[in-house]
């Protein structure tokens, strides 16, 4: 059998749905299993061991447009699919499993796709199944029987091998990392939007509260379009952070995470990679929900005020931002020294 999974599109959301992955390898363990993702996401699932071909979708280059998907499509119907499994819960997955004439096609029955479907699996109400995303992925099998239960999993890993790790201790040292330091990995940014991000300065604060007691590196992580935020946190710190914004892929954040000691930051996907590399997580949340979306593994601090408005999802606050304004350094500096009691060289 062969059998395409389309992943979803965010990095978190990526590693949520690792549980269910696995979960398909074990029920198929001698099917073909490929997997279409955008090229960051596949980046994150190259080593592990959840399929044995990663295809990377590009809308914003080989595949844009008309044309570009049109190219995409004649590639996967060239690969005679048994199955199309749809994590990605969009229209554009099941148009193009459909195109690629695909026979069995099974995802959630959302976004106006019931009809390219042949298993339109109906969308978990609230309350039936645990709130966490992970669980999301995972009902999808269970309703499409590939699944006998849900299962639960505290700590959701990401395989990172030992040349790659090398690599990236590597890399922090030349960056400008000491060698037997305390690594603090800070996440100033969000890509799903501002409302996620805690204020620069505040970030400035907790950290200087840490600098002022030990000496870690501060390292800063993000994309491109992260720098502006990064350089803000910079130019407040008591001492010169290692700024890695922008000169890194996605494709190094875990090997590079994994050769740190803590991380702080946003929910973001950063947020999850680090604490699927094993790190103790202190994560700031304001306008989503934790108990959605939390990083899991059981070293975990969630900080967050819980105004009248909040959770409400939205990318951009649309008045003054309170359920990030009203936590306060002093609170995530708190979480910070219980998380920095799990790190043995702290």
């Amino acid at each position: 059998m062969k059998i395409m999974i389309r992943a979803t599109n965010w990095i978190g959301d990526a590693i949520m749905a690792l549980p269910t992955l696995r979960a398909v390898r074990q029920r198929h363990p001698d099917a073909k299993i490929s997997i279409v993702a955008r090229p960051y996401v596949a980046d994150i699932y190259r080593d592990q061991q959840v399929s044995d071909e990663l295809i990377p979708y590009n809308p914003n280059a080989e595949h844009r447009g008309w044309t570009g998907r049109e190219k995409l499509i004649a590639d996967l119907r060239s690969r005679k699919f048994d199955v199309a499994l749809l994590l990605q819960n969009a229209f554009d997955a099941a148009w193009l499993a459909w195109r690629a004439q695909i026979p069995q096609r099974i995802g959630y029955a959302r976004d106006a796709r019931s009809l390219l479907l042949t298993k339109a699996i109906p969308v978990p109400k609230p309350g039936e199944i645990p709130p966490h995303e992970k669980f999301y992925y995972l009902e999808l099998l269970r309703r499409a029987g590939w699944l006998d239960q849900l299962t639960d999993e505290r700590q959701i890993t990401l395989q990172v091998p030992n040349a790659t790790r090398q690599r990236a201790s590597q890399t922090l040292l030349e960056a400008g990392s000491r060698p037997h330091a305390l690594r603090i990995a800070v996440g100033a940014g969000a890509s799903y939007g501002s409302a996620k991000c805690w204020p620069p300065d505040r970030f400035a604060k907790t950290l200087n509260a840490l600098l002022s007691r030990t000496d870690a590196d501060v390292i800063l992580f993000g994309i491109p379009g992260e720098l502006p935020v990064s350089t803000a946190i910079a130019t407040q710190l008591q001492r010169p952070p290692i700024n890695l914004t922008g000169k890194t892929s996605i494709a190094d954040l875990p090997a590079l995470l994994s050769q740190c000691h803590l991380f702080l930051g946003n929910d973001s996907g950063a947020m999850h990679v680090a604490a699927a590399v094993g790190l103790p997580v202190v994560a700031v949340f304001g306008p989503t929900d934790p108990n959605g979306t939390a990083p899991v593994t059981p070293r975990v601090t969630i900080v967050q005020q819980k105004p009248y408005c909040s959770p409400c999802f939205l990318r951009r606050c649309p008045t003054d931002h309170r359920c990030m304004t009203t936590v306060t350094p002093v609170m995530v500096e708190s979480a910070l020294n219980s998380a920095l009691a799990e790190v043995p060289s702290a």
